[in-house]
């Protein structure tokens, strides 16, 4: 099994997670057996700058991935991933190595659309009718969000300790 994980650096199991798929610079491929990672890859992001709908999730196809693991996603993409028969996930943070552990321990099984696209109509359109994808500022914006959560979820951990 492959599985791709959206990450913010190259640096394979130690590289951070991003909390978007589709407007992530890399993705971490990590091929598992049994829940042991065999062997890790990193590939550059072609549509990191711009991209349409179903781009990313046909690129993720062609890399030959079972399992997509990220921060957050839209609805479209949710539903291309679908149609690859691709399974999504969504909640993942920390490093790519933390992000694996949580999907071996079934933290990590299911995608919903990120509060940012779906108040931007669903990673359509931005508030302006812009198409949000070309959007820098609402790309920063949501990449702030999910970063805030991130840090409020690892607060939450670091009270519970």
């Amino acid at each position: 099994m492959i599985i791709a994980v959206s990450s913010e650096g190259d640096q394979g199991l130690d590289s951070v997670v991003s909390a978007h798929f589709g407007r992530c610079p890399f993705f971490i491929l990590a091929e598992v057996e049994d829940e042991e990672i065999k062997d890790v890859k990193s590939v550059q992001n072609p549509f990191y700058g711009q991209h349409q709908p179903g781009q990313v999730p046909g690129f993720i196809h062609e890399q030959g991935a079972n399992v997509m693991l990220t921060g957050g996603m839209g609805h479209r993409a949710i539903q291309f991933f679908e149609q690859f028969g691709i399974q999504a996930a969504t909640g993942a943070h920390g490093t790519v190595r933390h992000a694996l552990q949580m999907f071996f321990d079934a933290e990590l099984r299911e995608a919903e659309p990120c509060a940012t696209s779906t108040a931007h109509d669903h990673g359509d359109h931005d508030d302006h009718g812009q198409v949000y994808e070309k959007d820098e500022l609402g790309r920063l914006e949501e990449e702030a969000e999910a970063l805030k959560d991130q840090l409020d979820d690892i607060d939450d951990r670091l009270k519970d300790l």
